[in-house]
């Protein structure tokens, strides 16, 4: 492999990265937001009331997404190890 399809492998493996990760990390900061608002309204100082929701959402979305993360991720594979064999039979 050179240092050409190394370097495009790579832009490829952070770009289903940001895909992958950036729904998930949506849905933490709005919760993570809409807590936090709730409790500068409240006077609420409570540390669960921000960590608790914010977990059961992020595993919601991680259900709901499981589908489109395994196959963004198995496509990335798919793709690496095409590359792999074609680099093979090259040599």
């Amino acid at each position: 492999m050179d240092s050409l399809a190394v370097i495009d492998v790579s832009k490829e493996a952070i770009m289903v990265l940001l895909k992958v990760s950036l729904p998930l990390l949506l849905v933490a900061l709005i919760v993570g937001l809409a807590i936090s608002l709730f409790q500068a309204l409240t006077q609420i100082q409570e540390p669960t009331l921000s960590f608790v929701p914010k977990i059961i959402a992020m595993f919601l979305m991680l259900l709901l997404m499981l589908n489109f993360i395994g196959s963004t991720i198995g496509g990335f594979a798919d793709d690496v190890m095409s590359r792999i064999v074609g680099t093979k039979n090259t040599q």
